[in-house]
């Protein structure tokens, strides 16, 4: 069954007239994911520190935000979280997702970094890839001033972002395997209701094609505006679950909305990485629609899902 307060929301976006994002332009619907938060984010908890900063990236400067937990000494090294925005690759920014990051910063008792990467169709894929696999490498690289420790380093994101995550993952490996010593050492990932192959050919998209925030027409204009054309669907650094081998990626934890699109390649996601060998919690919340976490003002069940989270991350940096 269909979350109560989810369906609430999806009535109301529906009364409201709400267009599609597939009917708009990327200008356009960035500005309607921007205007449309308000009604749906809770107040920003405080933290002790928030700081806009920037990364060097493959094409200039990455914006990045800083944040650091309430009630931690300024000095003291902790851990950090590498958080991608979801969007589509396309929507999306710090400001849309920093009430999340904050939250995950408190819950976890960690620094969070947020990162602006480049989007489509301005900037086609892999260019989002290049930027958070850089902005993951910077960040491990500036431990000192950002008064962070290395060794407890994890990466997340929700949607398009829970994807980067993934795909980051894959890439410190390999560069770790082919010498790279100054990869990130990433120990944990944090993928929520993320996007694995951009095949889109599970049950679950065509389960929830239709009168969902997240449609089959929407995605296929989010894909239409970040990849080059079909052949990158192939690509593992679009779709994580075709890379060849996920053995040796850190522990994760995978989670699920029931009434989403995304839901069935997040599974499968989770299940390859159990096989791989890599330790996975896989959470499903069985009532609930894509995007819900950003959807805390309207659907409790996104502030258990992020106090879950921030638990799994204490756990995983050793806080538990």
């Amino acid at each position: 069954m269909l979350d109560t307060e989810a369906k609430s929301f999806l009535d109301a976006v529906k009364a409201a007239g709400r267009p599609d994002v597939s009917t708009l332009t990327p200008p356009e619907a960035r500005q309607l994911y921007k205007e449309t938060r308000g009604a749906v984010t809770p107040e920003p908890p405080e933290v002790s520190e928030l700081d806009n900063i920037a990364a060097p990236g493959p094409h200039g400067p990455i914006p990045l935000r800083y944040y650091r937990p309430a009630g931690v000494d300024k000095r003291e090294p902790i851990p950090v979280l590498v958080f991608y925005h979801g969007g589509g690759w396309v929507i999306g920014d710090l400001d849309t997702h920093d009430v999340v990051c904050r939250s995950l910063a408190n819950e976890a008792r960690c620094a969070v970094v947020s990162v602006d990467y480049r989007m489509g169709p301005e900037d086609k894929f892999p260019a989002a890839v290049d930027d958070a696999y850089a902005a993951a490498h910077w960040v491990a690289g500036e431990a000192k001033s950002l008064r962070i420790d290395p060794t407890r380093l994890a990466v997340g994101g929700d949607s398009a972002g829970g994807n980067l995550a993934a795909v980051v993952c894959l890439m410190a490996r390999g560069k770790r395997k082919d010498g790279d010593e100054t990869a990130p050492k990433i120990g944990y990932q944090l993928l929520i209701y993320p996007a694995t192959d951009m095949h889109m050919a599970t049950g679950s998209h065509q389960r929830y094609a239709k009168d969902h925030l997240l449609t089959r027409d929407s995605m296929d204009w989010f894909q239409q505006q970040y990849l080059n054309g079909s052949a990158d669907r192939d690509d593992w650094r679009a779709s994580p679950l075709r890379a060849k081998s996920l053995a040796g990626l850190p522990p994760a934890y995978l989670l699920v909305a029931g009434h989403d699109p995304l839901r069935d390649e997040g599974e499968a996601y989770a299940v390859a990485l159990k096989q791989a060998g890599v330790p996975v919690v896989f959470r499903e919340f069985p009532g609930q629609i894509h995007g819900f976490v950003v959807l805390g003002k309207v659907v409790p069940q996104a502030s258990q899902a992020i106090a879950e989270m921030g638990t799994a991350l204490k756990l995983a940096f050793g806080q538990g």
